[in-house]
């Protein structure tokens, strides 16, 4: 099962068991996360497009750590005028590890599945 959604600005396609770097969150490591602006869920040849959301399209995630990424140079220069100006930048990450993306139709699905094997567990046996 894939999805693709939406946090800080960006969008991104994921699947169950994914590790991705997202803008920084204000969450605590080992936190679960759940990302309600999902706008694509495919399953196999069954895909959900949102209009813009898909209806009860949740994608969890639990966070994984912090950190920061890559010095980015940036440097402004003028030739033949002595101008040059160099500034670096490091952008604050949040990783997660996705652990489930679901859907109005999987969650159903789910509930009826767990109620069967309740039902046959408390069923009394005919031995």
């Amino acid at each position: 099962m894939n999805a693709v959604f939406i946090t800080g600005g960006k969008q991104y396609r994921v699947s169950e068991g994914d590790r991705l770097r997202v803008e920084r969150l204000d969450a605590k490591e080992g936190e679960a996360i759940d990302f309600d602006t999902v706008l694509v869920v495919s399953n196999g040849d069954e895909v959900q497009v949102g209009a813009p959301y898909v209806e009860g399209g949740r994608v969890s995630a639990i966070v994984s750590g912090h950190g920061r990424g890559d010095k980015v140079m940036v440097v402004k220069f003028k030739r033949r005028k002595g101008y040059l100006r160099r500034k670096g930048h490091r952008q604050h990450y949040t990783e997660l590890t996705i652990s489930a993306i679901t859907t109005t139709e999987t969650a159903a699905a789910e509930t009826a599945i767990n109620g069967e094997l309740a039902a046959s567990v408390d069923a009394p046996s005919s031995l």
